[in-house]
């Protein structure tokens, strides 16, 4: 996949889960704490790191966002 391809697709990722965010009522902060990782983890999560790590806590993320 082309870089372009690989940042337009990251970039998707973290605008929808940030409007989830907001829809939710929910901050960064608080939605680390509720799946129980730091904000520097989930801040990766959210901007598309392909660490298994990573797609647990997006996993996580849709979950708990409803996406």
């Amino acid at each position: 996949m082309p870089e372009e391809k690989i940042a337009e697709v990251a970039y998707e990722l973290e605008s929808s889960i940030k409007i989830a965010l907001i829809k939710n009522h929910i901050t960064q902060r608080e939605l680390a704490e509720q799946i129980n990782a730091n904000p520097q983890q989930l801040n990766r999560a959210i901007k598309g790191d392909m660490t298994p790590k990573s797609r647990e806590l997006r996993k996580q993320i849709e979950k708990i966002l409803g996406m």
